[in-house]
């Protein structure tokens, strides 16, 4: 049974603390917005997954209360920062296994200023580590760079990227390369949290966080929500939607295998095998190859982990995903948009929202309403959105 996308929403992310919103409210306006992007009432939906990291059990309720009172099963998730992809999936496998025709998918978050670190930091951080879900993570990492006085997630992409600098002769300028794009594709998005431009060499100069990332190549903490409305093709069909419609062409999520950890190597440990792992599945069920592929919104929580997931969902060999970047391949007049949205980096990193922003944006490219960011004839795009802990999501999302 296929499933769609009929409706997405989402809020502007935001500075942690910027406005005097709840998270509630947050997840009515990005709700709200799904659901009137779809043009069904919440009436309409049979099921909700919600999907957040640093509020307190059953917040998903109380998120989508202001959509109505309607007694529908609500479901909390909690997948680090795949949170918001693994609640679509769950709208998807309810749509798809037969058990609704119509899911909304909802994720929001609201964060601290600073450093995402610390034990209330959705696992990804705190001072004990050996009861740290990552903590494994961070022992690979321990082993082979030591342990600093910088930020936990910082230092183990930061130790990464020193890795593949190492090994393939990747230079600071290609990873700065990264980020400046993303910023400049920012620019022409009105809800990202950073909307302004840098050059290579302003980004290269910020302050450095952890060795060779600095500032403008890291995501920022951000407050946000985002939603989408999966329906079945009898749902679509009956409502009117096809014609808005895109088709989740196949989803698939990995987790950490021994490939992970055997060799020693943060390349692996932040990730590398399990997105290409659920890459090389997304496109054997799709019947789609990256070579079909338009426009990409993936998982650029530090500028290397963008070159880290070229490499895994096949854009390039490992090892030239500094070159790709830097050859213009992966913007606009190239032969991927990646991260037209601005990307972690610049349009913000709400854990619980950034996989559904993630789809959002996808939708809007697929149907040719991204305003002054759209991909021309963009008719497949692919999202990619992971936690360490761990959980690689790909998407494939396709327009007839």
């Amino acid at each position: 049974m296929k499933s769609y996308v009929v409706g997405v929403g989402m809020t502007a992310f935001e500075k942690p603390e910027s406005r005097d919103r709840q998270y509630w409210d947050l997840a009515e306006e990005a709700g709200s917005r799904a659901l009137a992007d779809a043009g069904i009432a919440y009436g309409d939906v049979q099921q909700v997954t919600v999907g957040y990291c640093f509020q307190p059990s059953t917040a998903g309720q109380r998120a989508v209360y202001g959509l109505g009172l309607t007694g529908v099963p609500v479901y909390n998730v909690n997948n680090n920062c795949a949170t918001g992809s693994t609640a679509l999936m769950m709208a998807r496998q309810f749509v798809e296994g037969g058990v609704s025709d119509c899911v909304l998918a909802l994720g929001f978050e609201k964060m601290k200023r600073g450093s995402l670190g610390g034990a209330d930091a959705g696992g990804e951080g705190g001072a004990d580590f050996a009861a740290s879900p990552v903590a494994r993570h961070y022992g690979v990492m321990a082993a082979a760079h030591g342990f600093e006085m910088t930020p936990p997630t910082a230092q183990i992409f930061g130790n990464a990227a020193r890795e593949h600098m190492d090994r393939y002769g990747t230079t600071e300028a290609q990873l700065a390369a990264v980020a400046a794009k993303n910023h400049r594709h920012s620019a022409n998005n009105p809800l990202a949290q950073f909307r302004d431009v840098y050059s290579v060499d302003e980004i290269l100069a910020a302050r450095t966080v952890h060795r060779p990332l600095t500032k403008l190549q890291c995501s920022p903490t951000s407050d946000g929500s985002a939603a989408a409305v999966v329906v079945s093709e009898r749902f679509a069909e009956e409502h009117g939607l096809r014609e808005r419609a895109v088709e989740i062409a196949a989803q698939v999520m990995t987790t950490d295998t021994e490939e992970s950890f055997a060799s020693g190597s943060c390349i692996d440990v932040v990730g590398r095998p399990m997105s290409r792992a659920a890459a090389r599945r997304a496109y054997e069920i799709s019947g789609l190859g990256i070579e079909d592929v338009d426009v990409i919104e993936l998982h650029d929580c530090f500028s290397v982990n963008e070159l880290l997931t070229y490499e895994a969902l096949g854009l390039c060999a490992d090892g030239e995903s500094g070159k790709l970047v830097e050859s213009g391949a992966t913007t606009y007049g190239g032969r991927w948009v990646v991260n037209p949205s601005g990307g972690l980096i610049s349009k913000g990193h709400p854990l619980g929202a950034t996989g559904l922003a993630q789809a959002a944006e996808l939708v809007w490219q697929l149907r040719g309403e991204a305003g002054e960011r759209q991909v021309t004839d963009a008719r497949v795009g692919l999202a990619h959105n992971i936690g360490l802990g761990g959980a690689a999501v790909v998407t494939v999302l396709r327009r007839d």
